[in-house]
């Protein structure tokens, strides 16, 4: 099994820049479809950029028909996931709540289930009264409605990454953390070998995995990769013994507040107010009180409980909130998966599905040409999501 001291190899059929959820899918994927010289750099640790600090939240309630359906695909790995690859990842399907407070906000969500429906999602809209049922936490006196399916939830996300790196491993695949990708060799349109610190890596292949990190590895091979940084913050609370066992992922729509059991306290978090894009990565001190002024408005036991420990990390963002996915025009074989805004951990397993025929030149199981990054060149091919918080 190859480990991270080993030598790094001098070639290899595919090279996946990125030790994340995404690039851990992919290498994953790419090594149990028979292709035994995978090799994954990662610039720090594994899972070390936005995978170690997704909230860990699984959906399939989107407005996009994409992503209902890469998140269809996705829910029904991750309730696999114990078998293939193999590795138990706290899996909790408690079902999602979007909290609604304004009329603007229902209308959209009443379409979005609508098509949810069709294709499947067990969501619904549900009274002030059932919404204060599902999740007891919560103030409904200005609530109009929520929107539920049952058959989401949460997993965590640092288990779901070692799972795929462990299970690539297995299968031959080698990843290299500590592995900064400096350049990619580009001969007449056609990619030669990938240029990290730790040497030079043959190969006619690249899978871009980078996360927020992405538009610099695009620029590598002259690909504009629209694709920025802005910062999430999350805290863990203390204790809380009277939560009760099935507390859904809640969603305060209007604000992003969010909120999910993590162990026997609470995960929860909320966009800082005047959060600009970038790659400031500490923590701002104002966050938590305006945070907790929500709370305080919207599920007050949360406002009171102690302070256990925090974190910030970065979403990658697009302007349409839509991931790229596809191949590079003008590059033979430079591929990308990301600008997920959000929604990469939950959208892993059916990406690294989609990535490995794409590399392998199959037909994947849904059509993701809308989400290439030509879309940006013509405003009316793109593709806003608006469940994004």
């Amino acid at each position: 099994m190859p480990a991270a001291r080993d030598p790094l190899p001098r070639s290899a059929s595919v090279v996946i820049i990125g030790g994340g959820v995404i690039g851990t899918s992919c290498a994953f994927h790419l090594a149990e479809a028979g292709v035994r010289d995978v090799v994954l750099t990662e610039r720090a640790e594994l899972g070390s950029g936005s995978s170690s600090r997704a909230a860990g939240g699984v959906r399939a309630q989107f407005s996009d028909v994409i992503n209902v359906r890469l998140a269809q695909r996705s829910l029904s790995a991750f309730a696999e996931f114990d078998r293939r690859p193999g590795s138990e990842i706290g899996f909790h399907q408690v079902g999602y709540l979007f909290v609604l407070t304004r009329e603007e906000d229902l209308e959209v969500f009443e379409r979005g289930v609508a098509l949810q429906r069709e294709l499947g999602v067990p969501s619904r809209i549900v009274e002030p009264a059932l919404v204060r049922e599902l999740c007891p936490l919560l103030r409904v006196d200005d609530v109009l409605a929520g929107a539920f399916s049952p058959s989401d939830g949460h997993a965590t996300p640092d288990s779901v990454v070692q799972g795929y790196a462990t299970g690539a491993r297995a299968l031959g695949a080698h990843l290299r953390n500590r592995c900064e990708v400096v350049d990619i060799a580009v001969q007449e349109g056609e990619i030669r070998a990938v240029v990290t610190r730790s040497g030079t890596i043959e190969t006619g292949i690249v899978v871009c995995a980078a996360g927020a990190w992405s538009r610099a590895c695009g620029e590598l091979v002259g690909v504009d990769l629209p694709v920025t940084p802005l910062r999430r913050q999350v805290l863990f609370t203390e204790s809380m013994p009277e939560l009760p066992p099935r507390l859904p992922m809640t969603i305060d729509f209007a604000t992003s507040f969010y909120f999910h059991r993590e162990g026997p306290g609470v995960l929860m978090g909320m966009p800082a107010p005047g959060e600009q894009p970038g790659f400031t990565a500490e923590e701002t001190e104002g966050w938590v009180p305006a945070l907790l002024e929500v709370a305080e408005r919207r599920a007050p036991a949360l406002a009171r409980i102690g302070i256990k420990g925090s974190w910030s990390g970065f979403y990658e963002m697009t302007p349409d909130h839509n991931a790229l996915i596809g191949e590079a025009p003008g590059i033979e074989r430079f591929l990308y998966a990301t600008g997920f805004s959000g929604h990469g951990f939950l959208q892993a397993p059916a990406v690294g599905e989609v990535i490995r025929d794409l590399v392998l030149g199959r037909e994947p199981f849904l059509d993701v040409s809308p989400l290439s990054v030509e879309r940006f060149a013509r405003p009316d091919a793109l593709r806003p999501e608006f469940n994004v918080i």
